[in-house]
């Protein structure tokens, strides 16, 4: 059987260490990028900001109670960008089968590169190199026969590292391996296996498929696979996303619908802009509410044809908001996605707005 060849690249506290490349003051420091505000939410943190256990998309105030010297920096994403092009140009230079994630990771199957030698190792370290030359950033890399492996490997050494699992050290690896380090079995998930005494891999091989799917939905024929090193997924340079939004986390609860819709109409604005910015028009409305206690709610209303008119946009998602007023009373996070999009876009998918707080 030949094997793939997959890298997964991860760039180590991406967002941090830009902002640490460019301004010198803040190397060596506990940083992060986001807002300071009640309702921020800390984006990226450096690495010496994660030894006292700042972490994305923590809410500011956490961040800075567990950090007290934490350096809040508001964020950049057009230098973010432009230094994911840059990275993203290295990725090319090896294989057209380039996968981005988000900004800062993706997938490249090497299993015919187009230059260098025939090892994904030196593939994974040469571009690793490059990165560092071209950018003055460290990047991490996972290498293995699978998607899931390479991305699990990607975070084993980090910063600065590699990790490679070979078809003969899978199955011992992932016997081992951690049930909350399986990329794609989040935070609650693994605490409900880990109260059904399952905390590593070999436990949850244990159980047969029709016990998974029992307990877990179709999410359990995916646990079955990949405990067993089985992931068949390709590269996908065309992933597809579907959906255009933006989102915004106010410093202050809203309980007033009139003051809702106010910043809805903001953020519909934006939403429209981008669609007709992309010349990509869809059918489907949602619109977003989280609550103080952080509950979430989606409310959603399509059309039989794309909506190209800001005011219609606007109106549905009124509607939506009177229609379900009284499941809450007051929203920490609205937000507005249309989907169901025309011409569905590729590549790393649209992000209009991460507000960290007003």
């Amino acid at each position: 059987m030949t094997h793939r060849k997959i890298i997964h690249i991860d760039m180590d506290a991406f967002f941090a260490s830009v902002e640490q490349r460019d301004f010198p003051a803040l190397r060596g420091k506990p940083i992060a990028v986001g807002g300071a505000a009640k309702r921020g939410v800390v984006a990226s943190a450096s690495y010496e900001a994660r030894r006292y256990g700042v972490r994305s998309a923590m809410p500011s105030v956490t961040a800075k109670r567990k950090c007290p010297n934490l350096i809040f920096v508001p964020s950049r994403f057009e230098v973010y960008r432009e230094v994911s092009q840059q990275i993203r140009a290295i990725f090319f230079e090896y294989t057209d089968l380039v996968e981005p994630l988000s900004l800062d990771e993706a997938y490249l199957d090497v299993s015919e590169p187009k230059k260098g030698p025939p090892s994904a190792t030196i593939i994974a370290n040469e571009i690793r190199a490059r990165i560092a030359a071209t950018t003055k950033l460290t990047a991490s890399a996972g290498i293995s026969f699978n998607k899931f492996l390479a991305k699990v490997a990607s975070d084993i050494n980090k910063p600065n590292g590699y990790k490679i699992i070979t078809p003969e050290e899978a199955i011992p690896f992932i016997e081992a391996l951690p049930i909350e380090k399986f990329f794609g079995i989040g935070k609650v998930t693994a605490q409900r296996m880990h109260r059904m005494n399952i905390r590593t891999g070999k436990d949850l091989k244990k159980l047969s498929e029709i016990e998974l799917v029992q307990r877990f939905g179709k999410a359990g024929r995916h646990y079955y696979r990949i405990v067993r090193a089985e992931d068949t997924r390709k590269v996908n340079p065309n992933r597809i996303r579907k959906s255009i939004g933006a989102e915004r986390t106010f410093s202050e609860d809203i309980s007033d619908t009139q003051a809702m819709k106010e910043r809805l109409q903001h953020i519909c604005n934006r939403v429209f802009e981008h669609m007709q910015k992309q010349h990509n028009f869809g059918r489907t409305v949602t619109l977003k509410i989280k609550t103080p206690d952080f509950q979430t709610f989606t409310r959603s209303k399509s059309f039989q044809s794309e909506i190209r008119e800001e005011a219609v946009l606007l109106r549905t998602i009124f509607d939506l908001l009177d229609q379900h007023r009284s499941a809450f009373a007051s929203a920490r996070l609205l937000g507005i996605s249309v989907s169901n999009l025309e011409r569905e876009h590729y590549g790393e998918g649209v992000q209009l707005s991460f507000d960290f707080g007003e």
